[in-house]
């Protein structure tokens, strides 16, 4: 019934696959006939937490029995414990909320040309963005991601906007001039097939901003909340944004987004200069805190890198086996492995291939396996699914 329904009445958007889900519990999906699926994919690095986790389920359930909604034009508590907690652990003084991964790069973008405009320069408003980055689907986001192939239909986009190859400082270099206002950049691009910045460049970008006085914005929607080891990507690399944006993983699922800003940055905006109606909800909120408090419990983020280690060390044993495995990159739980897709199965096969045995995965740019598991996967269950990979790779060995 659910998937008649679907296909009559919801905007045809995705490509979906399966039953129905029904309940989820720690890693686990169940479907409508009872059907169990290992999930590694977390909702695309969203649910970090696992599935209705008990003590974000009794947060989520506690504050929904409180006050669920009220203007911002008015104080409420989850929201402002909420913006003390990500500012103590983090560079940032200040934090806006929206509503989703899109809308916190909307604000950050924003920020960006306003913090220049209201200093009178009015010439410098372009910002210089990653090919194969994703910041979106609205129309600034789209305008500042690198993938053309999204861009397809909705033309003509948004002025000011340049895109530069990841990895390559040269090239950066060459563009950032008087006219640009920020840099904007993924620590890990994620839909651009699980690429990690380097370190030497990701400092180098860092300093070339410094010294033309160039905001720097890192957004984190897919690598913040622990997927990559640290809570914040950029941690690892020991370098420090102007602006950084959160979404996806920072209420386990509930709706939420924020742009943080340093003190400088964030006088870019005044009252009136933005907003959000839903924009950091008590409910949102009071998720998001439960989330950064079991983040933040000792060990845990030293868990997710050991099992990070352990995942890229079983990965790393089937590209030595097989061929077809051609590279296998990542950082922390967000790993990709890259097939070769010459002769044989794709990789969007192989994903339909898992999820008949059940596993959730997913396929970028159809060569590309990704894997977000929920940070709180078992080493058990990344075995069984290193063992159904090497069984179906074995199928093309020849």
């Amino acid at each position: 019934m659910s998937i008649q329904l679907t296909q009559d009445h919801v905007f045809k958007t995705y490509l979906r696959e399966g039953r129905p889900f029904v309940k989820g519990r720690g890693s686990k999906l169940y479907d409508d006939q009872g059907n169990v699926y290992t999930d590694f994919l977390a909702g695309i690095a969203v649910c970090n937490m696992g599935h209705c986790h008990p003590d974000l389920t009794a947060a989520i359930c506690a504050q929904a029995g409180a006050l669920l909604h009220v203007s911002n034009l008015f104080y409420t508590r989850p929201q402002a414990e909420l913006a003390k907690v990500l500012t103590e652990k983090s560079f940032a003084d200040r934090v806006f909320f929206a509503n989703s991964g899109a809308e916190a790069n909307e604000a950050a973008i924003k920020l960006a040309r306003r913090f220049f405009q209201a200093k009178g320069e009015i010439d410098r408003f372009k910002i210089v963005t990653m090919q194969q980055s994703f910041h979106g689907r609205t129309m600034a986001t789209l305008s500042a991601t690198g993938q053309d192939k999204i861009k397809k239909g909705f033309y003509p986009l948004l002025d000011g906007f340049a895109h530069v190859p990841f990895n390559d400082i040269e090239a950066l270099k060459a563009v950032v001039d008087d006219t640009v206002c920020a840099v904007m950049m993924e620590p890990v691009q994620g839909e651009g097939g699980v690429v990690p910045a380097d370190p030497e460049y990701i400092k180098a970008v860092r300093q070339l901003c410094t010294d033309t006085g160039t905001l720097l914005i890192f957004d984190e929607i897919q690598t913040g909340m622990g997927r990559c080891g640290t809570l914040f990507a950029h941690q690892s690399y020991d370098v420090v944004p102007d602006i950084m944006t959160l979404a996806k993983a920072l209420a386990n699922g509930v709706p939420i987004g924020a742009m943080l800003a340093n003190k400088e940055a964030a006088e870019g905006f005044e009252i009136g200069s933005h907003g959000s109606t839903f924009g950091g909800t008590p409910l949102a909120t009071a998720a998001a805190l439960e989330v950064v408090r079991l983040i933040s419990e000792q060990g845990f983020l030293a868990s997710v890198r050991e099992k990070s280690a352990y995942f890229m060390a079983q990965l790393n044993s089937l590209k030595e086996k097989h061929r077809k495995v051609v590279d296998v990159r990542g950082k922390g739980l967000l790993i990709g492995m890259e097939l070769d897709i010459s002769k044989g199965k794709t990789a969007t096969e192989y994903v339909s291939e898992c999820f008949k045995k059940g596993f959730i995965i997913n396929a970028i740019q159809d060569k590309i396996l990704r894997f977000a598991p929920p940070l709180i996967i078992e080493t058990a269950e990344i075995n069984q699914l290193v063992a159904t990979l090497d069984s179906l790779l074995a199928g093309e060995d020849h």
